[in-house]
C-alpha cells in the first residue's frame, strides 16, 4: 500500500509518499515528476514522522545527512545516479560532468542530468547540489529559487548576481 502526507517547510509544502515503510517520494507541490496517484492519505506513517523530523533538523542546520529508509523506483542508470548524489558532501556542489565521472560514465553528463531531474526524493537525495559546468544553477525540478535557497542554507556557494537572477526564473 502507498501512503502520502503533506509537510510544510521553509521552502513550501512537500508531498511525502511512502511504500513498505520506506520513503519513496518527496516533491514540492509544483513538481511535475510526482505521480498522479499518491496513494492513501495517512500522516501517521512512522516513516513520515522520521522524515519530517529529519527535514526539520536539516532546515534548522543541525542535520547534514538523511538516514530515513528510502525506496526510489527508477531504471538501473537512474539508481546509480541517485546513489552517487548521496555522496556529494553537504555544502559542496558538483557539475553534471563530475557526477558522470563518479558513476564511471564520463561522457554521459546529459544523461546524468536527465536522471537527476527524475529524482523522486527532493532534498533527501541532494540533487540540488548539482550545478552546470559554468557553476550556474541549472535544472532543479523544485524550481531555481528553491535550489538557490538550499545551496545558501548549506553555504556551498555565495549567491552571485548571475545565479540570483537565474534562480528567480
Amino acid at each position: 500500500m502507498t501512503y502520502f502526507c503533506y509537510h510544510t517547510t521553509p521552502l513550501g509544502k512537500l508531498i511525502l509518499q511512502s511504500r513498505e515503510q520506506h520513503l519513496c517520494g518527496a516533491w514540492f507541490e509544483n513538481q511535475t515528476t510526482q505521480p498522479k496517484h499518491l496513494g492513501q492519505p495517512d500522516s501517521e506513517q512512522p516513516v513520515f514522522k522520521q522524515a519530517i523530523e529529519q527535514l526539520s533538523d536539516y532546515f534548522s542546520g543541525s542535520r547534514k545527512l538523511f538516514d530515513v529508509p528510502t525506496l526510489a523506483h527508477g531504471t538501473e542508470f537512474q539508481q546509480r545516479v541517485w546513489q552517487a548524489l548521496r555522496t556529494i558532501p553537504y555544502g559542496e556542489t558538483w557539475t553534471y560532468g563530475q557526477l558522470a565521472v563518479a558513476i564511471g560514465q564520463p561522457t554521459a553528463a546529459r544523461a546524468v542530468g536527465l536522471a537527476n531531474s527524475k529524482n523522486p526524493l527532493s532534498i533527501i537525495v541532494p540533487c540540488h547540489r548539482v550545478v552546470g559546468s559554468n557553476g550556474k544553477l541549472t535544472g532543479y525540478a523544485g524550481g531555481g529559487r528553491r535550489k538557490a535557497m538550499l545551496l545558501a542554507l548549506e553555504a556551498s556557494m555565495p549567491l552571485h548576481p548571475a545565479n540570483a537572477r537565474e534562480s528567480q526564473r
